[in-house]
C-alpha cells in the first residue's frame, strides 16, 4: 500500500494521550510510504467538556471521551466505524477490549469510536514517603479521612472529577445513579454522598478544587507533602522510573461502610473519524492500524500510553499477582518486550467468559 496524503487529528495534552499517537503516525507513514498524520493537542478539560461540533470541522480524527458519543451520533458529527472497517476486525476488537470499553463507544446500533485507551479511578501513593513515615496504606474511607486531616492526602476535585466521585459514593451507599427515570439518585442518597465527598475535600488543600488527575499526580511527584490519593483516573506514566522526579504506586480503592470496595466509573478514550474527514479511505486504515494488536504490542507500548487489554501476561510489580496497565489488546502482552517497565495498576478476572477490570478481583467498573 502506498499513499501520498495527509490527515489531521486532535487528542489531549499529556504524554499518555499524545506521544503514542505520534508514534503510530510515524510508523504508519513508514509502512504506507508518504502519509503524514499531524496530531494536535487540547487540554484535559477541553477533552472532557468542549463540544465536538466546531472541533470536528477542522480535523479528520478525534480522540474523544465516551460520554460525547450520544451527542456526536445525534448531531451526525462522527462516522459510523462499521461502514469503513472489516466486520471481522470489529469482532476481534470487541472481544479484546477491556470490560465495557467497546460497548461505551456504541450507540443506537453503531460503533462511533475505537476504544484505544481504558482507565478508571485508582488509588496512588508515594512509596518512598510511605516507607519513610511508617504509614500503612489506608483500607477504608475512614482511614483516608484520618490521613487527610494530617494534610497528607490529595484528591482531584474539579467539577467533572467531583461528579465521578459522586457517582462512586452513591454506588457505595447502595444506589446506582440513573436507574430511575427523571432523577440521578434519590435526594437522601445524593445528600449523603455529597456530605462524604465534602468531608474529604475539606480536609485537603484548597488547590485540589482546581486540580484534575494529571495536576494531582504532578503535585505528588514534584513535592513531598502529599503521600496518598484515594481515587483519580490512572496514568501509567507516573509508575515508570524516569518519567517524573518520583515514582508513584497505584492500587486498590478503599472500602466504604463495609467490606465492599468502592465501585469506580469507566474512563479512557476512543479514536473517532469526523464526518467532515477529507480522506476517509486513508483515515479508516489508520484507525484500524492504531487499534490493532500490532500497534498495541509495538509502538504504543514503547511510547507508554494506557492500551485496553484482555489477557494479561506475567509481569512483576503486581498488586494482586496478575496486574497490568491497560489499553488496547490482550495480544500485546504475549510478547516478552511488553510490560517489563509497568508498575501494576489494573487486575483482571474472567467473568462469564470476559475479562473484567479488577483490583484483587473485587472492584467493579460502572459506565458513566
Amino acid at each position: 500500500m502506498s499513499f501520498s496524503a495527509s490527515l489531521k487529528g486532535i487528542t489531549w495534552n499529556h504524554t499518555r494521550g499524545y506521544v503514542p499517537l505520534v508514534a503510530t503516525a510515524q510508523r504508519f507513514e513508514d509502512l504506507t510510504g508518504g502519509v503524514e498524520i499531524r496530531w494536535q493537542k487540547r487540554s484535559l478539560k477541553d477533552f472532557g467538556d468542549a463540544p465536538l461540533e466546531k472541533l470536528s470541522e477542522d480535523v479528520d480524527l478525534l480522540v474523544i471521551d465516551h460520554p460525547h458519543i450520544g451527542h456526536g451520533a445525534a448531531r451526525q458529527i462522527l462516522e459510523p466505524l462499521e461502514n469503513h472497517l472489516p466486520a471481522a476486525f470489529l469482532s476481534e476488537l470487541a472481544a479484546a477490549s477491556v470490560g465495557r470499553s467497546f460497548e461505551s463507544y456504541s450507540f443506537d446500533g453503531h460503533l462511533w469510536a475505537s476504544p484505544i485507551d481504558a482507565a478508571a479511578p485508582v488509588s496512588s501513593w508515594r512509596p518512598d514517603l510511605m516507607e519513610r513515615s511508617g504509614i500503612a496504606l489506608p483500607e477504608t474511607f475512614e482511614e483516608v479521612l484520618k490521613l487527610a486531616r494530617r494534610g497528607l492526602v490529595a484528591v482531584p476535585a474539579t467539577p467533572v472529577d467531583s461528579l465521578m466521585h459522586f457517582f462512586m459514593i452513591c454506588c457505595a451507599l447502595g444506589e446506582e445513579p440513573f436507574v430511575s427515570a427523571g432523577s440521578v439518585v434519590s435526594r437522601e442518597t445524593g445528600v449523603a454522598a455529597l456530605r462524604k465527598l465534602r468531608t474529604l475535600v475539606d480536609c485537603c488543600a484548597r488547590e485540589c478544587l482546581d486540580r484534575n488527575p494529571i495536576q494531582t499526580y504532578r503535585e505528588m511527584v514534584t513535592g513531598d507533602r502529599t503521600l496518598y490519593c484515594p481515587f483519580a483516573y490512572g496514568y501509567s506514566n507516573y509508575s515508570r522510573p524516569g518519567f517524573a522526579p518520583r515514582v508513584l504506586r497505584f492500587g486498590n480503592l478503599v472500602t466504604m461502610g463495609g467490606a465492599r470496595m468502592l465501585r469506580s466509573t469507566l474512563g479512557g478514550a476512543g479514536l473517532a473519524i469526523s464526518r467532515r474527514c477529507a480522506n476517509l479511505p486513508l483515515a479508516a486504515p489508520y484507525l484500524e492500524f492504531v487499534s490493532s494488536a500490532i500497534a498495541s504490542a509495538g509502538c504504543i507500548s514503547i511510547a507508554a500510553d494506557n492500551p485496553g487489554i484482555e489477557r494479561p501476561g506475567k509481569m512483576s510489580g503486581s498488586i494482586s499477582r496478575r496486574t497490568v496497565f491497560l489499553h488496547l489488546h490482550s495480544k500485546r502482552w504475549t510478547t516478552p518486550t511488553c510490560g517489563h517497565d509497568m508498575t501494576g495498576i489494573f487486575g483482571f478476572k474472567m467473568t462469564q467468559g470476559r475479562w473484567c477490570m479488577n483490583f484483587s478481583s473485587r472492584v467493579e467498573i460502572a459506565r458513566k
